[in-house]
């Protein structure tokens, strides 16, 4: 039998705060929120493992464009609105 892979929430902020003491960031600079809902979106819109990589363009596109806050938050809605015209994009 496989062990489940899915985290509590203490945990994803546990993992956050691993990641942000690794690479520097600061306590804000991971919207948790924010990706999730994100990956939820494009779980829901396009394919469940598109999630994954819509969010890793997401970073690449707000890091590009400076990494602020701003422009995380522009990044993410880009992919957002992308991903809840997919279907009739497709269609």
């Amino acid at each position: 039998m496989t062990e489940s892979r899915t985290l509590p929430p203490e945990a994803l902020d546990d993992w956050s705060a691993a990641l942000a003491e690794r690479f520097g960031l600061a306590e804000g600079d991971i919207p948790i929120a924010l990706i999730l809902d994100l990956a939820r979106d494009v779980a829901n819109g396009v394919a469940r493992p598109a999630a994954p990589l819509s969010a890793f363009v997401a970073g690449l596109v707000a890091g590009r464009a400076g990494g602020t806050p701003a422009d995380t938050e522009a990044a993410v809605a880009a992919v957002v609105e992308m991903a809840r015209g997919w279907e009739t994009h497709r269609g």
